[in-house]
């Protein structure tokens, strides 16, 4: 699931290891998971960290990565004997299955048959059919696999498992951990839209992390911000609706597709934007809530004290906002 931000940094970012002219921030970009990833960080000492961050992208994409069919992931989902999950695989497995036990099964990592016959994932659309999906629905569901003697066991070989919406934002938590474990105080990781951010940026001041209006572009071409957060210590991931989709014989059909029905979510939640610790929590809680709703979403994150959220959703034809009491203190004018 794309996420949509964006990040207010005053620089052209260059490849590689490229400094900053006011304080010593080293700027960092390239392309992992099948998305785009955007490193800031400030290092009096000029150290430059690409290789070992690229070498821990390598690392997780050997995980998680349903492209890469020497990963882990796909062998499991091919029901290989034998296989082990490494650390970075059952880290995000557990944290996943947390989530989708507090979330009543909104979130979900075996979406993922619905997610392709639908047309929005990796492999083309099906003809559904209401007997397509009562099928599909029989290999959907968290509670049907599960981590038993050092393997993943499924309820059903054809059960198969996709992080994609969480794994993006454990890649930032790890990048994070990295450079924390380097003495690094101030820092921005961007990696597809999840975003973990701590200190202050390179004028000292607070980053700013913009929330794009819900425009219907699925090219993308066209950006206009709804509001911009000033953060500082914690992560950041937008989830949204407008922007895949298609229409056929009239019928609107967007990306986000409810693990209970196998439908796609229908509802006047546009996007749902989360600020919380982890970009691994902010990056599948954005993605629940865009199943929830906005008064299922809004009651939940109001009732955690460690989420706070902010959403866009449709009102007669019109934008409207709702936000947790915790955003109005990030929305500095």
């Amino acid at each position: 699931m794309k996420k949509y931000v964006y990040i207010i940094i005053a620089i052209t970012v260059l490849s590689s290891c490229q400094a900053g002219q006011e304080r010593m921030f080293i700027y960092l970009d390239g392309f992992t998971q099948g998305t785009s990833y955007l490193i800031a960080y400030n290092s009096p000492d000029s150290t430059c960290y690409h290789d070992e961050i690229k070498e821990l992208f390598r690392q997780i994409d050997y995980s998680m990565s349903i492209y890469n069919p020497q990963s882990v992931i796909s062998a499991i989902n091919r029901n290989d004997a034998d296989i082990r999950p490494d650390e970075y695989f059952l880290t995000v497995f557990n944290r996943a299955a947390l989530i989708s036990e507090k979330t009543g099964g909104a979130f979900d990592i075996t979406v993922g048959p619905l997610v392709n016959a639908w047309g929005f994932g990796f492999t083309e659309g099906e003809n559904i059919t209401p007997q397509l999906i009562d099928s599909l629905l029989n290999l959907v569901g968290w509670q049907k696999v599960r981590y038993e003697d050092g393997m993943i066991v499924k309820d059903h070989p054809g059960v198969v498992l996709d992080m994609n919406a969480i794994a993006k934002g454990y890649t930032v938590d790890v990048v994070a951990e990295f450079l924390d474990s380097r003495g690094i105080t101030d820092y921005m990781i961007e990696v597809g839209g999840e975003i973990r951010v701590k200190g202050t940026n390179r004028n000292n001041q607070l980053w700013r992390i913009g929330i794009d209006k819900p425009v219907e572009d699925p090219a993308a071409v066209s950006r206009e911000l709804q509001e911009i957060l000033h953060l500082t210590g914690v992560s950041l991931a937008t989830s949204g609706n407008y922007r895949r989709f298609y229409v056929e014989d009239g019928q609107r059909y967007a990306h986000t597709i409810d693990p209970h029905t196998g439908y796609p979510a229908r509802h006047s939640l546009l996007s749902a934007t989360v600020v919380t610790s982890t970009s691994m929590d902010a990056d599948a809680y954005a993605t629940a809530f865009m199943v929830m709703g906005l008064e299922e979403s809004m009651d939940f994150a109001s009732s955690h004290p460690d989420i706070e959220a902010y959403f866009i959703y449709d009102l007669d034809g019109v934008f409207a906002v709702a936000y947790t009491d915790g955003i109005a203190g990030m929305m500095r004018r």
